[in-house]
């Protein structure tokens, strides 16, 4: 198979939860622990950092890495989901694995992967493993992907653990309530390894204290933290995550790192690792702007940011996936803007036609159109030089227009 059969048949052997939604997700992780020893434990042979949380773990991974490449050592990056390309979700030192290193690994392994009807992130994530296991990396940065106990990431021992924060996001699969959601979040906290909370929430906090009690693990809170620190990555919600970044920089033993690599990494995060669609700014006059936020937490920020820049009308190109609980998002969206509503070109995507009565009930007004790029079109042709275009809704909505 070349490169474009490989993922056709990766992405077919089981459906990806990113693209399909509750059926592809799996609660157990003895597919990941057989692929593991199928490879010969690669995530045992290098060093490991694990970032969990509702939202910002993948900025904050993204920030770790580059701050560790600036301190001189050689990085995995294991981040979900892709926008453009596969291969982004897996790169050292800010370069995707290459296309011919998947195509080996699916066909060398293929017999294993079919009898053990592994799904296409399980499959991920252990071509990830033995990737930085192979190209020997000094440290990689695993970003979780739904959830923490039971996600397949969580094989790692890391040198430290990450959570960012608790949002409701996921509730078909991660509890309807913060704390529940919590204790999915807190099982990557492992035995006497430290533990970095991005934020200190009332409602989780206890959760988080008592598996860390339970773990013997060293547990701190980055937003104790009065420094703020400066980065390249636009969006105000990015002043917690770098503060998270640089409390778990602080916490890795047998790394030299300085100052000076924590400050330059935060201001190359881009540079560094081609990090893509966070408050990214396409074009000027009209500016357009994209953000791949989607929960209630995330778009809350994002919505309230775009309120301070100077417009003078603003266009929304807004797209979701069907699952997306409406009644939490809607209301956050400003109603004097003109609305284009459209569908992400994946199977769990909401008709624009649905999304445009819906939004109709919180007074968001505005035309359906059958695709992404159709509504980015409209949006470019109907906005003057003074107005703003925000496109976003859904990681799948931004990674078709950038």
């Amino acid at each position: 198979m070349n490169y474009q059969q490989t993922l056709d048949w990766m992405f077919a052997q089981l459906p990806m939860y990113q693209r399909e939604g509750k059926t592809a997700f799996k609660k157990d992780l003895t597919n990941t622990l057989a692929l593991s020893e199928e490879l010969g434990f690669p995530e045992k042979k290098f060093k490991s950092v694990h970032v969990g949380g509702t939202n910002g773990k993948g900025s904050t991974s993204h920030m770790l890495a580059s701050i560790l490449q600036e301190a001189g050592y050689k990085v995995g990056l294991y981040t979900s989901p892709h926008l453009k390309n596969f291969t982004e979700r897996i790169r050292i030192n800010g370069t995707e694995i290459p296309e011919t290193k998947v195509s080996s690994f699916i066909k060398q392994h293929k017999n294993f992967l079919e009898k053990q009807k592994l799904s296409f992130f399980e499959m991920t994530v252990g071509l990830a493993f033995d990737y930085f296991a192979e190209e020997k990396v000094d440290i990689a940065i695993i970003e979780v992907g739904l959830g923490g106990r039971l996600d397949s990431t969580n094989i790692i021992t890391p040198e430290v653990s990450v959570i960012t924060n608790i949002g409701l996001d996921h509730t078909q699969f991660l509890g309807e309530t913060l704390p529940e959601i919590a204790f999915e979040k807190a099982g990557i906290i492992k035995n006497n390894i430290p533990v970095v909370i991005g934020e200190e929430q009332v409602e989780v906090k206890r959760v988080f204290i008592a598996k860390a009690e339970e773990c013997k693990a060293p547990i701190s809170f980055a937003s104790d933290d009065d420094k703020s620190y400066q980065t390249d990555m636009l969006g105000d919600y990015q002043k917690k995550n770098t503060k998270t970044a640089v409390a778990a920089i602080k916490k890795l033993t047998g790394f030299k790192i300085a100052t000076k690599n924590i400050e330059i990494g935060l201001l190359n995060v881009v540079n560094n690792t081609n990090l893509k669609g966070r408050w990214q700014v396409l074009q000027e006059q009209p500016k357009v702007i994209c953000d791949t936020a989607h929960n209630k937490d995330g778009l809350s920020i994002v919505l309230q940011q775009l309120e301070t820049v100077p417009f003078k009308k603003i266009h929304l190109v807004l797209g979701v996936v069907s699952d997306k609980k409406l009644e939490e998002v809607l209301p956050l969206f400003p109603k004097e803007a003109s609305y284009y509503f459209c569908k992400p070109n994946i199977p769990r995507g909401m008709s624009e036609a649905i999304l445009q009565e819906k939004a109709k009930e919180f007074g968001l007004l505005g035309e359906k159109y059958s695709s992404v790029k159709e509504a980015f079109d409209a949006a470019l042709l109907f906005a003057n030089q003074e107005d703003i275009i925000y496109v976003g809704g859904s990681t799948f909505v931004v990674a078709e227009i950038i």
